[in-house]
């Protein structure tokens, strides 16, 4: 079965970054899709972006489009979320997700069958 773990949360300042970093194990990441999403108090989950098995699409969410970006690195079973100029409603816990696929593409649905435990991301002054 495949475990993530993630790492890199915090508290920032708005305006600031964050890198948070997601562990694969068990499995390799090279035909898991890989997903981010977070939820904050009182709210739904929320899909924030998700990067193919190989690496070579990626889709974000209109909040964060053209601040946060998504990588994986599939030598060292691991995916990053790079999240800068962070915003109050960028407040949540972060999960990320994967799901087995062979395609080229990912997508924000239901097939995501592993997660991690969350790690908590505030964005305050």
């Amino acid at each position: 079965q495949l475990h993530l773990v993630e790492s890199g949360g915090g508290l920032v300042q708005p305006g600031g970054s964050l890198r948070l970093s997601c562990e694969a194990s068990g499995f390799p990441l090279d035909y898991y899709v890989i997903g981010w999403f977070r939820q904050a108090p009182g709210k739904e989950r929320e899909a924030v972006s998700c990067i193919s098995a190989k690496g070579g699409n990626t889709l974000y969410s209109d909040s964060v489009k053209g601040r946060f970006t998504i990588s994986k690195d599939n030598t060292k079973n691991i995916s990053y979320l790079q999240m800068d100029n962070l915003k109050g409603e960028d407040t949540a816990v972060y999960y990320c997700a994967a799901y087995w696929s062979f395609l080229n593409r990912c997508i924000f649905g239901d097939d995501y069958n592993s997660w991690g435990q969350g790690t908590q991301v505030t964005v305050s002054s």
